[in-house]
C-alpha cells in the first residue's frame, strides 16, 4: 500500500504512539496515508477510536508477532 508517511513507535508505551501518530497526521493532506507501526497491545483500541473522532479511515491494521501495523487514511 501506498504511504505519504511513516510512524515506527515501536517499543513506545501509551500514549506517545498516539501522540506521535497524531503530530504526523497533523502535518498530512487530506486523503493521504500514514503507516503507523507500534508494539503497544494498547494501540489497537486507541488508534480505533482516535481515527474515528478525528474522521479518518483505518484502511489496514495487521498484527504480527506482537507488532501493530495501521494504515490510516487523512479525512
Amino acid at each position: 500500500m501506498k504511504t505519504d508517511v511513516v510512524v515506527d513507535a515501536k517499543g513506545l508505551a501509551c500514549p506517545m504512539p498516539l501522540v506521535r501518530a497524531k503530530k504526523e497526521m497533523d502535518r498530512l493532506n487530506s486523503g493521504e496515508v500514514m503507516k503507523l507501526i507500534s508494539t503497544d497491545p494498547g494501540s489497537v483500541n486507541d488508534f480505533a477510536s482516535w481515527a474515528k473522532r478525528a474522521n479518518h479511515e483505518i484502511l489496514d491494521q495487521q498484527e504480527e508477532d506482537g507488532v501493530y501495523t495501521f494504515y490510516v487514511k487523512k479525512g
